[in-house]
């Protein structure tokens, strides 16, 4: 049996034993993961307060726009820097937390890896400013980036990462790939042409031997563009090697033992779909699959009342067909044994009472459509442990919240359930 996986029977699926991964000090970095909205930067702060609270160094990379992680750990902010959060450690453990700053991690790769003149040119240029602060994949790659640098520093001996709110949750895995492709690409190599050759002998070929296609370059892109673009591949230049080299070293470190992927899905079928994908995926990348945490789980402490006999006591009650209960057996009210004004007081009770009941029986049916498609993902993918979290009345909004919310992912189960 691997870490972290209690087995519960034959009909369940294994049991996802949070505790014991959070324990286990080989397990170095614990990517959250899943489609936007099901709750990993809740997650992710959950478990890094949890993980201190047991003894852990822990650190937090978020890249949650809403800025809910820094309230929740009472920090006025975050930012690329990790900061220590203050009342969230025992036995030695200790909380810091980040918001990744895409563009600042850009900046420090330049600053990190390029003479300060390079530096300076490469920072100051146009379409650099564009491509750092907004090109598609950028952030899943700064990302992937931080978490390199947060590894190497090797301050803390647990890294938890949310991992960016993106339209799929693949794209974290994909975006070093697509960055690199865009670096290496023919578009690239032909902008970089007349640096490699250099001077005016370079402008002189790219205007000769190319002079169709950088025409057809500025009518697309504007003169002033093309020439931002080729000032900054030309800086870039010696630095492109870099981005390929080191997306790959993270990439490997993902796949490496150490590294333990959570995939975060509420249970609504478009969520676990998503997850289902994901777990196929990292299935094919080699990369290690913890299990599966369950969010906003409905459960339901009188669920021995179906909700078809609470829809049916609830039509009774407003048809006047249910009445007082006597010796076990129902009869009709005699109203006229009533004081003046009970049939008010009863009329008012019997609406509050079916209307209550309604409620029940909606709780249960958003139940039993949960419940089926957990089956679902399940008879796809039984090897799948599984870590189900209690719905919430409201948002969480300070460490007592995420302590609550990492006993629930310790329990595993609903309330109710």
């Amino acid at each position: 049996m691997s870490e972290g996986v209690e087995t519960v029977g034959l009909d369940s699926p294994p049991r996802l034993a949070v505790d014991r991964l959070l324990d286990d000090r080989q397990t170095r970095i614990i990517v959250c993961c899943g489609a936007g909205g099901v709750g990993k930067t809740t997650t992710a702060a959950a478990l890094g307060v949890r993980a201190a609270a047991r003894g852990r160094k822990a650190v937090v990379l978020t890249i949650d726009p809403a800025r809910r992680l820094a309230q929740s750990m009472g920090i006025d902010s975050l930012d690329n820097t990790p900061r220590r959060v203050a009342d969230a450690g025992a036995d030695g453990g200790e909380l810091h937390a980040m918001m990744l700053d895409m563009k600042r991690t850009f900046d420090e790769i330049v600053e990190a890896h390029a003479d300060a003149e390079r530096a300076r040119a490469i920072l100051a240029n146009p379409f650099y400013q564009s491509l750092s602060a907004g090109f598609a994949g950028t952030q899943e790659y700064m990302a992937m980036e931080k978490l390199g640098q947060l590894r190497a520093r090797d301050d803390w001996d647990l890294i938890i990462v949310d991992t960016p709110p993106s339209r799929s949750a693949l794209d974290f895995l994909d975006a070093p790939k697509r960055l690199g492709s865009f670096l290496d690409g023919k578009f690239i190599r032909v902008l970089m042409a007349p640096a490699k050759v250099g001077g005016r002998a370079g402008m002189k070929f790219l205007n000769v031997g190319m002079s169709m296609m950088t025409g057809t370059l500025s009518k697309l892109m504007g003169a002033s563009l093309l020439k931002d673009v080729q000032t900054f591949v030309a800086a870039m230049d010696t630095m492109f090697g870099g981005f390929r080299t080191r997306a790959d070293a993270t990439f490997r470190l993902l796949q490496a033992p150490g590294t333990a992927f959570l995939v975060v899905a509420a249970p609504e079928p478009d969520a676990l779909r998503e997850a289902a994908y994901f777990v196929e995926r990292l299935a094919a990348e080699r990369m290690p699959l913890a299990g599966l945490v369950l969010n906003r789980v409905h459960g339901s402490g009188a669920d021995q009342l179906s909700a078809e006999r609470a829809l049916a006591a609830a039509e009774n009650l407003e048809e006047g067909g249910i009445v007082d209960q006597e010796s076990g057996k129902a009869g009709l009210r005699d109203t006229a044994a009533e004081p003046p004004g009970a049939d008010d007081d009863t009329t008012a009770v019997d609406r509050i009472t079916a209307g209550l009941l309604r409620l029940h029986a909606e709780r249960m049916q958003v139940i039993a459509r949960e419940q089926r498609t957990r089956d679902r993902f399940a008879s796809l993918h039984p090897e799948v442990a599984v870590a189900e979290v209690a719905a919430l009345p409201g948002d969480v909004h300070d460490l007592a919240g995420l302590r609550a919310i990492g006993d629930r992912l310790a329990a595993g189960v609903p309330a109710g359930a």
